[in-house]
Formats: structure tokens, C-alpha cells, sequence
């Protein structure tokens, strides 16, 4: 393998995220990681890596199998891949420490200090961050994925009542994802409604959104991301033209500024940025409803 060889014939960096269970939690804090010097997903979806989730590698023949694949794949590179593992038995992790990517042993980094810490030992349970399909916790998520799904893009105003928070915005500004999001990873009931030319004639907020202020947050984007966005979905059209969504986006503007609605610009948070965001703002109106 090459030293001052950075990446394979694509100029991308293989990326390993190696779990016992869904991978999610190696996946998540690898990115993070990643994101540290510049690398990852990007948003307009190309990537300076390339990755790969290894799920489920929870025995010792999984873990030699996966280690020949990064073996083989950073013989191809000429460089070795970046390898995240959340693996709990130490002795498949050791196995995958074999590799020839550089290994990443993300539990062994904590495990240690916060046993010394908590003067308890670890359990070492397989997949124990994922195991609480029964707890309350679980269920509140999936009925609030369900409602973010049945609510979507202004479908079931009835329901609007059932919101913990409703986003609001013009079309492709980030609603949808974020209210999933928002669903996946916090169980709240996140509903969202899109601002449309016959609210702007009107002069007003949708009927359906009355009586539910404290719940509703605005989503606002950069009038060029927008067009750019749209342009993926209808080339050409007027939908996508950049003075419909920079006429779209100052009318949604004020519309909620006449609302008190408070407005936030997706153009260059990620989900997780504007979802942490909502959920400072919930938790900020409550304690001052506490306070009132």
C-alpha cells in the first residue's frame, strides 16, 4: 500500500462501520468523527468516502469474514480504510482488530473509564442500546413516525391538534425530513404544513394552523438552494425558477412574521442541527409557560 496514497482510484476513502447489532451508533459517531477533517456525506450527495455498514457481526466467523472484505478492499485502495466498530464481545472485536484498515474500537474507548468511574462492570449485552422494543419509550416513537407519516405535507388537518410541534414553510424547505427525524429519534408527533400561492393571496396562515401557536415553527431557506432543490424534482419549471421561490419564500416570510412565528433557515443546517434547534425552542416556550 501506497503511504501518500489518500484515497482509491474514485479520490474516496473506504469507510468500514461495523456493528453486533443495526450499526446505527457506529455510523452516527464515525460521521461525526469524519466530519471533524472535511469528510463525508456531502449536500449535494457526492462524498469523499466511500462507505460501508456491517451489521450484525456478532461471531467470530462474521468478524474474519468482514475482516478478509477490508483486507481485500485496502489491498484494492492502496491505502488503508478508516474502520468504526461498536462490536461488544472482545473477542470478535479482536478478531476485526486484525485488519489491515486502521481500527476504531469505539466501546473499548469508554467501556474502561466508566467502569473504573461507576465501579460496575460492563454487561457486554449484544445489540443493548437497540433493545427496547417493549418500553413506552419504543411505542411513543413509532406512533409519533406514524402520525409525521399520516400528517405529511398538510394531509389530515384534523389531526393538527395531536401535534407536539407543526413545521411550517414552503414546498422542499426541509419539512418532511425534519418532522421524521423528529418522529425516528424523539417520538414527537411532528406535523407539517406547506405555505401555497392561495395562502399568499390570502394574506394569512392556513385555517387549520389557529389556536396552535407555541407549537409552530417556521422553516425558511436561501431562495437559490431552494431553486436548486427544486430543479432536482421539476427542471425547467416555474416551480423551480429562482424569482417564484424568492417571491415564494419572502411572502412565507412575512406571513409569519405577522403571525409572530419565528423563522429558521434550513440552507446550511443539517436535519439534526434544525431538529436540535426545535427542541431547544419547545423546551425554552415550556419552562416559561412553568415560569408564567
Amino acid at each position: 500500500m501506497d503511504p501518500n496514497q489518500r484515497g482509491n482510484a474514485n479520490g474516496a476513502r473506504s469507510v468500514y462501520f461495523v456493528s453486533d447489532s443495526t450499526g446505527v451508533t457506529a455510523e452516527t459517531f464515525g460521521r461525526s468523527l469524519l466530519a471533524q477533517f472535511g469528510l463525508g456525506r456531502r449536500r449535494d450527495d457526492a462524498s469523499n468516502v466511500q462507505e460501508h455498514r456491517l451489521p450484525f457481526v456478532d461471531s467470530i466467523e462474521k468478524a474474519r469474514a468482514a475482516r478478509r472484505a477490508i483486507d481485500e478492499q485496502c489491498d484494492k485502495d492502496g491505502v488503508r480504510a478508516l474502520v468504526f466498530s461498536t462490536l461488544v464481545d472482545a473477542s470478535i472485536a479482536a478478531e476485526l482488530g486484525r485488519t489491515k484498515g486502521l481500527f476504531l474500537d469505539l466501546f473499548a474507548s469508554f467501556i474502561g473509564p466508566l467502569e473504573r468511574e461507576l465501579e460496575l462492570k460492563a454487561e457486554h449485552v449484544l445489540g443493548a442500546s437497540h433493545a427496547d422494543a417493549q418500553t413506552p419509550a419504543y411505542r411513543r416513537r413509532i406512533e409519533a413516525i406514524d402520525y409525521a407519516l399520516a400528517t405529511d405535507d398538510g394531509q389530515r388537518p384534523d389531526r393538527l391538534r395531536e401535534a407536539d410541534v407543526v413545521l411550517v414553510g414552503v414546498s422542499r424547505c426541509g419539512k418532511t425530513p425534519t418532522s421524521l427525524y423528529l418522529a425516528m429519534q424523539h417520538g414527537l408527533k411532528a406535523a407539517n404544513v406547506p405555505l401555497i400561492p392561495e395562502d399568499f393571496e390570502r394574506a394569512r396562515l392556513p385555517e387549520a394552523l389557529a389556536g396552535l401557536e407555541g407549537r409552530i415553527f417556521g422553516l425558511t431557506i436561501a431562495p437559490a438552494r431552494l431553486s436548486e432543490i427544486r430543479q432536482g424534482r421539476r427542471p425547467g419549471s416555474r416551480y423551480a425558477a429562482l424569482e417564484t421561490c424568492r417571491t415564494e419564500i419572502e411572502q412565507a416570510a412575512a406571513l409569519m412574521a405577522a403571525a409572530g412565528i419565528a423563522c429558521l433557515s434550513t440552507t446550511s443546517r443539517s436535519i439534526e442541527e434544525i431538529a436540535a434547534t426545535v427542541l431547544q425552542q419547545l423546551e425554552a416556550q415550556r419552562g416559561a409557560g412553568r415560569d408564567a
